[in-house]
């Protein structure tokens, strides 16, 4: 499979993708993705996250394929129990928070799912992301039954720690990808 036989869902960070931020840069460069966050990208709501991915996935016209960052992520996990009828056909999950960072994030009690995801999925995390301890991620991945991908001390794999364009990321997406298309779990 290629990118363009999903409709790629970006769920950015709490506030949205910064326009130099790599969520930007590639809904920009892949043709059949857009943004998917609640009205207001900065309500700290559990529920406005989840219902905004669950609509999104549920309404898509071509198989689903999460892209999720920071409080996206978590947010994607959250909502894939009420994707029943939903194609879905993976998730890639880059530096989500741990309970810790979420409850900073957001703060309110909105911890991560911890159920597997029913579909192939991918973490990518830092050693030194500051709303999310490697190894807490780590145990997140393993319970979502993801692949864990360590990106070494990368911060928050954003703009700010020097990932704009982050084509490390874009190329680890394109693996992703063909994996799926060869039915690898």
């Amino acid at each position: 499979m290629r990118a363009s036989d999903f409709d790629i869902l970006i769920v950015p960070n709490l506030g949205g993708a910064a326009e130099g931020d790599w969520p930007s840069r590639w809904r920009a460069k892949l043709s059949t993705a857009r943004f998917v966050h609640p009205p207001d990208p900065a309500d700290r709501r559990r529920e406005a996250w989840t219902e905004a991915v669950a609509r999104a996935a549920l309404e898509a016209q071509r198989p689903a394929l999460f892209i999720g960052h920071g409080l996206g992520a978590v947010a994607i996990a959250d909502a894939s129990a009420a994707l029943d009828g939903a194609d879905v056909r993976g998730a890639f999950l880059v530096a989500p928070p741990d309970a810790q960072g979420l409850e900073r994030l957001t703060s309110s009690d909105w911890t991560p799912a911890r159920a597997p995801l029913p579909w192939p999925s991918v973490v990518v995390t830092s050693g030194n992301d500051p709303q999310g301890a490697y190894d807490a991620v780590a145990a997140l991945a393993a319970d979502w039954g993801a692949e864990l991908i360590d990106a070494g001390e990368a911060g928050a794999l954003d703009a700010a720690s020097g990932h704009g364009p982050w084509p490390e990321g874009l190329i680890r997406l394109a693996a992703f990808i063909k994996g799926i298309g060869e039915g690898r779990r």
